[in-house]
């Protein structure tokens, strides 16, 4: 293969990895899987998975609960749902996996969240309050290097 066709193959990859990424974007409350998200773009699972870590620097599964803990952050902030409706509002079918999750990503559980973002962003615009709280991915990477 040639180095024009190689990167020309690189740039179609990743064209495919962002329409990925785009889907999970958008569908992450819809139930998926690597498998359904590789389907979708031609390749296999594995290959999508090693590409999608290369090129965002986390798995395909876990760019997906970033995204669903977000939403999640954002409902438990506006106060009318319980946790486990919003769990399963965002696309969780595990109460355990998703407080489990969320308390790794946020640092505090979702009950516990809820109670203090609840006071805290009252009167803060919606966007500036996504920003301001927005998980930060691979917090327990980092807690185990200082550890």
């Amino acid at each position: 293969m040639t180095s024009r066709s190689a990167e020309a193959q690189r740039l179609r990859d990743l064209a495919r990895l962002r329409r990925v990424r785009d889907r999970i974007d958008r569908e992450y409350a819809r139930p998926l899987d690597v498998e359904a998200l590789a389907r979708g773009v031609a390749m296999s699972a594995g290959h999508l998975s090693r590409e999608f870590r290369l090129a965002y620097g986390e798995s395909p599964y876990s760019y997906l609960m970033t995204r669903r803990i977000e939403r999640a952050m954002a409902l438990l902030r506006r106060g009318d749902l319980s946790v486990t409706e919003v769990c399963f509002a965002v696309g969780c079918a595990s109460l355990g996996t998703f407080s489990t999750r969320f308390t790794e990503l946020v640092g505090v559980p979702p009950s516990t969240y809820r109670r203090i973002a609840s006071g805290e962003m009252a009167g803060v615009p919606p966007c500036v309050a996504k920003q301001v709280t927005r998980p930060v991915r691979n917090r327990e990477a980092q807690a185990r290097r200082r550890g």
